[in-house]
């Protein structure tokens, strides 16, 4: 890697997975306490790789990291989600993940964002899942976010099977592994790292505060609102806090 490279800031980030709940209340935080926050991020899917996606992200030479969920763990995650669910006003409808296959979803991702419907593509998600409590590991639910996103169907639906699209996951996997990502919903700007729902606020007021740093003296524009908000597998995927 260049010198010149290494220089180069990239964009704050928020790697999010469709199949987490805590991620699910982080877009939504995101999106409606800090929209300024929401605007200058990147958007980066995190799922656990099935045998194929392992395959080649081995042969790339990385890895994804798993960490064993204990039946405890993950009764209290019900529990939390609840109350969190419920501090928002919100009623979730726990979905049944039958052999899921996280690719579906986040590959048919990766297809709406290079059209330029990622954020949609995310809501429709995160309703059909989390309000409508439907599988969205099925082809089926995939394709039908077609016709509201303006897109063809079977090409979201189809991107799991898709060689280009499993070699564009794989490479998202790879940031995951360089980004030192261990679990959702995560938020890294430049070398700083933030890991949960609870650390969405210093979050935001980092990204404003070099915002604002670009930004003329007169500027007029409202500041985000940066107020502290008073089966499962093997990938720590859900987790409100910051510390394990």
């Amino acid at each position: 890697m260049s010198a010149a490279r290494r220089r180069t800031r990239r964009p704050p980030r928020f790697y999010f997975s469709l199949r987490s709940p805590y991620s699910w209340l982080a877009w939504r935080d995101l999106r409606e306490r800090y929209p300024g926050a929401a605007a200058a991020v990147e958007w980066v899917p995190f799922f656990e790789p099935d045998e194929q996606s392992r395959k080649l992200l081995a042969e790339a030479g990385g890895s994804f990291p798993y960490t064993p969920m204990s039946a405890a763990k993950h009764r209290y995650i019900l529990q939390d989600v609840r109350r969190l669910a419920n501090e928002r006003g919100l009623t979730v409808s726990w979905p049944v993940d039958r052999k899921p296959v996280w690719e579906v979803p986040h590959l048919g991702y990766l297809v709406a964002e290079r059209y330029g419907e990622g954020p949609r593509y995310i809501e429709l998600a995160a309703r059909a899942r989390w309000t409508e409590g439907l599988d969205i590991c099925d082809p089926a639910v995939i394709a039908g976010f077609g016709s509201e996103l303006g897109l063809d169907g079977e090409e979201l639906a189809a991107a799991a099977w898709d060689a280009g699209m499993r070699a564009r996951g794989v490479e998202v996997l790879l940031e995951i592994e360089r980004d030192g990502v261990f679990g959702v919903p995560f938020f890294t700007d430049h070398f700083d790292k933030y890991w949960g729902v609870d650390r969405l606020p210093a979050f935001a007021a980092a990204v404003r505060a070099r915002t604002d740093a670009r930004v003329p003296a007169d500027d007029s524009r409202p500041a985000d609102d940066v107020r502290t908000p008073d089966d499962s597998r093997t990938v720590d995927d859900g987790h409100a806090g910051g510390c394990g």
